[in-house]
């Protein structure tokens, strides 16, 4: 049996130690001014002293980045509940941004192009070192001005390997996404153009050509790189372009090839010159695209 010196020894210390606890509970700023602002009376803090008590095991947690808090992303706060203290949590600005960045990234849609595309914004990434990248600059933030309110036409970008022509138009997706909650597939076009042939054995030829027929604004990227055929140019990229030309969906380009020298690469299949048939495929890119020069130095070898 314990001595009875032990056990009073024991309270005592275990009051002094509820004491202290107390005191630094109600010595933290933050619960000071929680009770001072809701006007807290004695019996109110009595009964919130367990919830004042979790708050700062919850508070010191999610400041040291504790493995035991469980609320990534949601900041311990101190509110009235019936009467007396109670927590609860509050998203944090780190959380909200990301969830927006998620919200962006997400209207950005790419098909084999780097995901890294995803994340290209004008802010961030582009920067205005070159004056002959302006003009195009220029155009595509006017045209994220003026869209949707007014349909302006796309951009035919074209121009040497590695200048920036498909970063340029990552962020103008970006940015679409942004300031406009806008929808972008970006697809880069001759891996589509051997993926449709696939699709063919499949039967789902007509649901990965909707997927561009239909899209927000839809970019098409390196055209013109891809094997050319009279079935890929007038089946499929003229489909395409004839739905989005009625509908005025925006639609825009990056080529290696100007306008005329597309139309000279797509009339040439199998040493046949198929230039009529391809006149119909070029006036429809021209309805929806202005065309634009990009100069510049190959900035994947710098």
């Amino acid at each position: 049996m314990k001595k009875i010196s032990q056990t009073l020894n024991r309270d005592g210390f275990q009051k002094v130690e509820t004491r202290q606890r107390l005191q630094a509970i109600l010595a933290d700023s933050d619960i000071a001014q929680f009770i001072s602002r809701e006007g807290l009376s004695q019996e109110e803090i009595k009964r919130s002293l367990p919830k004042f008590n979790q708050y700062l095991i919850e508070r010191q947690r999610f400041l040291s980045k504790d493995s035991a808090y469980v609320a990534k992303g949601y900041q311990p706060i101190l509110v009235m509940n019936e009467g007396y203290a109670d927590v609860s949590y509050l998203e944090t600005a780190e959380l909200k941004a990301q969830q927006e960045e998620r919200e962006i990234t997400g209207r950005v849609k790419l098909l084999n192009l780097p995901k890294a595309y995803r994340h290209i914004s004008f802010e961030n990434d582009v920067h205005l070192d070159d004056h002959k990248r302006l003009t195009v600059l220029k155009s595509l933030v006017d045209f994220v001005k003026a869209y949707p309110e007014k349909q302006a036409k796309g951009l035919y970008l074209y121009g040497d390997m590695g200048i920036g022509k498909s970063f340029l138009m990552a962020a103008l997706a970006y940015e679409l996404s942004e300031k406009k909650q806008v929808s972008t597939t970006l697809v880069h076009y001759p891996s589509f153009a051997i993926d449709i042939k696939h699709a063919i054995k499949t039967a789902s030829v007509k649901e990965e050509i909707d997927v561009l027929k239909t899209a927000q604004v839809l970019v098409l990227d390196d055209i013109g790189a891809e094997q050319a055929s009279s079935w890929l140019r007038d089946e499929v990229l003229q489909v395409i372009l004839q739905y989005r030309m009625q509908e005025e969906l925006p639609t825009f380009f990056t080529s290696n090839y100007s306008m005329a020298d597309l139309e000279n690469k797509l009339a040439l299949v199998k040493d046949q010159d198929e230039r009529w048939q391809t006149k119909r495929v070029m006036e429809r890119i021209r309805y929806l695209a202005s065309e634009l020069h990009l100069e510049g130095e190959n900035r994947r070898l710098s």
